[in-house]
């Protein structure tokens, strides 16, 4: 990666991804599978389903930070049916693994993908789904907050 040519703020933001796809793979692993199955009501997600949904996020978020970089301003960003998506890729039934492995890989793809930013492309303008005019620096950082409070409700579930 070539960090040296990454703003400040968004240098903060990789090290912070990195540091997730380090460290959550080992902190998974200390939850057995019951854990991460159990619904804490049918209407909730389960850990492994907020996994999955994160997964789906990745998905999301890579095409965006690609497409932003040469389809013309301002990017609009689209949202996605995250209870669909999470119901009909069956997260709950597919194995552990398999969700933390397409975790892990996606998220690596997506620091390469930022790491390699060229910085004039982090003020492109994009358009969020509240039809607010932010800059892709912007998009990148709530990506990463987007993951730490679903990480948060993982590991730190409220009681």
């Amino acid at each position: 990666m070539q960090e040296g040519l990454l703003t400040p703020a968004i240098a903060t933001t990789v090290t912070r991804l990195t540091s997730h796809v380090l460290d959550m793979p080992l902190r998974a692993r200390d939850l057995d599978l019951d854990e991460w199955l159990a619904k804490p009501n049918p209407a909730k997600w389960s850990k492994l389903e907020i996994l999955g949904h994160l997964v789906d996020s990745a998905i999301n978020n890579l095409k965006r930070f690609t497409d932003v970089q040469y389809l013309p301003q301002p990017y609009r960003i689209t949202p996605y049916q995250q209870d669909d998506l999470v119901t009909i890729n069956a997260y709950q039934q597919l194995p552990f693994d398999h969700i933390l492995q397409m975790w892990i890989g996606l998220n690596q793809q997506i620091l390469y993908v930022i790491a390699n930013l060229p910085a004039d492309k982090l003020s492109h303008q994009v358009i969020i789904p509240n039809g607010e005019v932010k800059t892709l620096g912007w998009w990148i950082d709530d990506y990463a907050d987007h993951m730490e409070h679903h990480l948060r409700q993982i590991f730190y579930p409220k009681t």
